[in-house]
């Protein structure tokens, strides 16, 4: 992947070897479903998902996998079964390219990180009032 400064997930996509650019679509399209009102963006080079303003989910290819950031460990102990197919480090999951993607297991871990970015917007909002 030679170019870095992307204006959007479609660029960054396209940017993928053949094979990666369908299975990230898929994860986009997957996604964008699970958060209907997410505004999606680039943001550290990255596909990016936001809800008021607080960040839900990135993704990432590689050159074997796709991550999915950031999981916390509220998320990983929530999903600690169903993860242990999976690569699993610090606050990222990785999923090899070869293999089918997982769409209910990503859908779920978008609605639970909307649920957590909201609950860390809510804190901030009755902190500020």
């Amino acid at each position: 992947m030679s170019k870095t400064n992307f204006q959007s997930v479609d660029e960054y996509i396209a940017s993928q070897p053949e094979a990666t650019r369908a299975v990230l679509r898929r994860v986009r399209g997957i996604i964008r479903r699970a958060l209907p009102k997410a505004e999606e963006t680039i943001s550290y080079k990255m596909p990016t998902y936001k809800l008021g303003g607080e960040v839900v989910l990135y993704f990432a290819a590689w050159k074997a996998h796709y991550s999915l950031y950031p999981a916390g460990a509220r998320l990983l102990a929530a999903f600690e079964r169903e993860l242990t197919p999976y690569e699993v480090r610090k606050s990222t999951i990785r999923f090899r390219l070869t293999q089918p993607v997982p769409a209910q297991l990503i859908g779920r871990i978008a609605k639970f990180r909307a649920k957590e970015a909201g609950m860390k917007a809510n804190r901030g909002s009755k902190l500020s009032s």
